[in-house]
């Protein structure tokens, strides 16, 4: 019972961090924008990416200063 629990376990972790071994992190600069367009420039690890793969695009937020009285 304790070997059946154990697997169940291992197995139960292995599939939640086989979603997070897909995902790659690249930062890319955006070249140009024509309509619905957008070229983006990420260097040499564009070799990772395929056509037709879907990518998560994040912009970076502007920090504003907290003013206190």
């Amino acid at each position: 019972m304790k070997k059946a629990m154990t697997l169940i376990a291992a197995l139960a972790f292995m599939m939640t961090t086989l979603g997070s071994v897909h995902a790659a992190t690249l930062k890319c600069t955006v070249e140009k924008i024509e309509g619905t367009v957008v070229t983006m420039d990420c260097g040499e690890k564009a070799a990772n990416l395929s056509a037709g793969a879907k990518v998560k695009v994040k912009t970076e937020k502007a920090k504003t200063a907290i003013e206190g009285c």
